[in-house]
């Protein structure tokens, strides 16, 4: 088996040709991903001090994390003894879209201050990122996106992967050894989850043609990259180490549950009558729905607000 690429823009996309059967509301966006870990103690000591995320609920168990002054993006439940769930289908990584380069410039010079391990930084022509790994194996991008007139309409031919250009990020600050970090700019929100998936075209299927977002770009039968409103990727998916895998046992830190956010009621109505009428079965979930994907993934469909 050929080595998967470190992240998920490794290789260079080629552009989706299809159109989407169904197409889903621009406003559509991502929410809070809900994860299990073996120590939410310890999970929430690590986002604090590497990710400067901070907790704004905190129950036995059971803790929710944002940007301090923001909403929540993670949920984290404790399952002691979890081990990491790696190989199979599940989180890739979630991705936390910060509102200006100098918010990720501050970032990467806190890292480096704080010798907080990385696992990548790359330019993706859209973005460029930061990658980390949470103890539990949970795969983290922290990105901000260029300015969406220089790369709109091009996502297909021009998005991949290239060093990040550390220097020209870090020029941002005035002294990066000293500048302040308190933490993930407020205006932080979930960018896009990424997914490993069991299989490709299943995955398309289900999202693209019943959700309704469109196909941005795809590396032929090993990741799709998914959007709506033209955005370059809500949603990714791959099958690097997971392809034709069972979800991940009970037993492990996993992925719980991805949260789609609609701009409406309406909306949400036309998501389920597509997903009812191929016998997706969605389930009531509060004043949203629940339903699985191909994969075994279970993805809240909620609205805004």
């Amino acid at each position: 088996m050929a080595e998967a690429p470190r992240d998920p823009e490794e290789l260079t996309a080629t552009a989706a040709v299809a159109p989407p059967t169904a197409a889903i509301a621009a406003g559509t966006h991502m929410g809070a991903v809900r994860l299990t870990v073996a120590d939410v103690d310890r999970s929430i000591a690590y986002y604090r001090d590497a990710l400067g995320l901070t907790a704004l609920r905190r129950e036995a168990g059971f803790a929710a994390l944002g940007p301090p002054g923001g909403g929540e993006l993670l949920l984290l439940e404790e399952l002691p003894g979890a081990v990491p769930s790696d190989g199979y289908p599940g989180l890739f990584h979630f991705a936390l879209l910060l509102p200006e380069r100098t918010d990720l410039a501050r970032f990467l010079a806190h890292a480096a201050r704080e010798r907080v391990p990385l696992v990548g930084l790359s330019d993706h022509f859209v973005s460029e990122a930061i990658y980390l790994q949470d103890p539990d194996h949970h795969g983290i991008e922290v990105y901000w996106d260029r300015p969406r007139e220089l790369w709109e309409g091009q996502v297909g031919q021009r998005m991949g992967t290239w060093a990040l250009d550390v220097d020209s990020l870090l020029s941002e600050l005035p002294d990066p050894a000293t500048e302040p970090f308190d933490g993930l700019a407020a205006g932080t929100v979930m960018g896009h989850v990424h997914l490993r998936a069991a299989d490709v075209a299943e995955t398309i299927a289900f999202y693209r043609d019943l959700l309704g977002l469109a196909l941005m770009a795809q590396l032929g039968e090993q990741a799709a990259f998914l959007a709506a409103g033209g955005y370059h990727h809500h949603l990714g998916a791959n099958v690097w180490e997971t392809r034709r895998r069972e979800p991940a046992p009970p037993t492990t830190a996993r992925l719980l549950e991805v949260t789609i956010v609609l701009p409406d009621a309406a909306e949400r109505d036309r998501v389920i009558a597509r997903l009812e009428a191929a016998g997706a079965a969605p389930e009531p979930a509060g004043d949203a729905v629940r339903v699985v994907d191909p994969s075994g993934i279970p993805l809240r469909v909620a609205v805004e607000g």
